[in-house]
């Protein structure tokens, strides 16, 4: 399968997970090896959550393009088993400000 990578995912990866050289190539191996290990589940609306396999809390947004995967973002699952990199409060402020 073909995994491409949208530059938003890139900075969300880069503000969560430090250490990669090169990011981009980093979610790809990630999101590839985590589709053959079936961690794959289909969402509403054509979205697709792939759940990571190096660190369980981390879930890659994609959406299929044809026969390619789209990471769209990612996220980190609250509960998990360590907490999130970027507490929900600075992730909820972005959704209530205005738009323009």
């Amino acid at each position: 399968m073909l995994v491409a990578v949208t530059d938003h995912a890139v900075e969300r990866f880069r503000q969560r997970v430090a250490g990669s050289l090169d990011p981009r190539a980093e979610i790809v191996s990630r999101v590839a090896r985590a589709v053959e290990a079936g961690r794959v589940e289909e969402r509403e609306r054509g979205t697709v959550d792939v759940r990571d396999l190096v660190d369980r809390s981390l879930i890659f947004v994609c959406r299929r393009d044809g026969a390619e995967l789209v990471v769209v973002t990612l996220w980190e699952k609250e509960g998990g088993v360590a907490p999130p990199r970027v507490p929900r409060r600075f992730t909820d402020a972005l959704e209530r400000r205005p738009r323009r």
